[in-house]
Formats: C-alpha cells, structure tokens, sequence
C-alpha cells in the first residue's frame, strides 16, 4: 500500500514539474534573484522586480509585503541562487552570521515576465532544526556547486526522482534505491556529515527512521547544476514542520544535500540522546 502511495505521489509531482509556465532565460532569473539580494541586504523590498500584485509566504504563512523579513536589512554573508527556467522559478539559499541575529534563510521567487509574482521564504534561526549559522556558511561556502558539464548532468524527471526516493527510502521504505553517491555530505542546519571529506561516505541514513510521510512536496529544479530543491511539510498538511532540502547530484548521484527545518512549537529542540542518524556535527 505504501509503494503504491509513494507512486502515485510521484506522478503527480512529476507531472506539475513539466508544465512551463511562461517564457524565462536563466540571465532573466539570474537578473530578478539578484534584485530580491538588494532588497533583502538592503531591508527594502521595492528593490526587488516586483510585479503589481505579488503573493508573500513565511514559513509557509501568508503574510504581507511589509510584514516578511525582507523589510528587515541584513549583513548577507553568502548567498547562492538555483535557477528553474522551464517554470520561472529560483530559489536561493541566504547565510547571515552577524548583525546580532543569525539566519540562514531558504526563499523562492516566482517570476512572470521578468517580474517576481510570488516571494517564499524560509526563516531559520536559534530554536530551529539544528541551527548553526557559522557553520552552515563555513560547510557550505566550502562546497563546489558550478555549473556541471554535460556529460555529468541528468533529467529534471530524474532529478525530482531523487529527491522523492531520498524522502520515501528515509522515512517509508528501506527497499527503495535511492542513488547514493562517493563522497557525499548532509548539511543539516548548520550540522554536517562528512566535514573531512571522506570518500566513503555516502550520505545514507539508517531506514526507515518511522513511518512519516512527507507531504506538500514542490520542486524547483536546476538542470545545469544538477540540483533540485524540495519545500514540504513533515507528515501534517497543514500544521507539520516547513522544511527545504537541496540536493546536489554529480553523474546521477548525491553529492550534497542542505536542509532548512523550521520549528513551530515555539520551544528549543532537544534531541537527548542524539540518534545515530544524526550529522557528525551535532552529536
């Protein structure tokens, strides 16, 4: 029963990836993710290319333009952006280390027209998931995420596989082959898996961790770097732990995988004992 959820899910996932939307180049992407980096370092969001009407979400909340962390100004210490042309969309992951509020923000924009329709953010600070802001710009800065070569690149469907496999093996089916790649490394929060770069090391996790499903998955999908990026919910539509994971893949294979997990209870998480699943960092 489960195999044939998992299937059914992956379908239709696959299926709304396909639909281009409107007519976009990645120099026009490249263009508008700047403009939301403006206005972000800035605390201004009219420096972003805004279109007349635009949607706003934080932490997967509707909110307003001048209610989002966009209208506060932050010292951005790395940034790196995906960008998914067939759908005019980006996403782009934000670091801040100082100004006295750590984050490491997750924030999508949908574009129509050169023009942004839709800014998602993910806001992740002390209370959330593993948070660390110096090391999450320490590991990821470090991390090679050019463009690939041709040759090293796979299909948007096959991209979108792997990140659906990668959530279903983790938390549904240990009979799924997920394409576990040599070297490998999970950045959870600020946590990490393989900071002496070992070839060894696969990034997979002992499975299943429990029957969880992962829901809401969207996908925004960069073929020439060989990344997708999943925003989800764990295992509640509507109340369950906003999260963005950003898979890397090289040959077909993970390479790198970032999380944002956001904590809506409001208190510290407190893993006590650490489980063995957990990045090497954070035990």
């Amino acid at each position: 029963m489960i195999r044939a959820l998992m299937s059914i899910a992956i379908l239709l996932s696959s299926a709304s990836i396909v639909r281009a939307e409107t007519s976009c180049s990645r120099s026009m992407l490249e263009a508008v993710s700047e403009s939301y980096i403006a206005a972000q370092t800035a605390g201004d969001p009219s420096k972003m290319s805004l279109a007349e009407k635009v949607e706003y979400r934080e932490n997967m909340i509707d909110t307003t333009k001048g209610k989002g962390l966009w209208n506060t100004a932050l010292p951005i210490a790395f940034h790196r952006s995906i960008y998914d042309v067939p759908r005019c969309k980006t996403f782009t992951e934000v670091i801040v280390t100082e100004g006295g509020h750590p984050y490491v923000l997750g924030t999508r924009l949908t574009v129509d027209d050169g023009k942004v329709t839709e800014v998602d953010s993910l806001v992740s600070d002390k209370d959330d998931w593993l948070f660390n802001a110096e090391d999450y710009l320490k590991y990821s800065k470090a991390e090679d995420w050019t463009v690939l070569a041709p040759d090293d690149r796979v299909s948007r469907q096959d991209l979108v596989d792997a990140a659906n496999q990668y959530f279903d093996f983790v938390f549904l089916d240990k009979g799924i082959r997920p394409p576990w790649g040599a070297p490998c490394a999970r950045l959870e929060g600020g946590a990490y898996t393989n900071s002496k770069n070992e070839h060894k090391d696969t990034c997979q996790i002992p499975a299943p961790l429990g029957e969880l499903f992962i829901v809401n998955r969207t996908f925004v999908v960069d073929e020439e770097m060989g990344t997708v990026n999943v925003f989800c919910r764990f295992g509640d539509s509507k109340e369950g732990m906003p999260d963005s994971h950003l898979f890397r893949l090289v040959n077909g294979r993970y390479r790198w995988i970032h999380t944002i997990s956001i904590n809506l209870t409001g208190k510290p998480i407190v893993i006590d004992p650490p489980p063995a699943a957990l990045p090497e960092t954070a035990r």
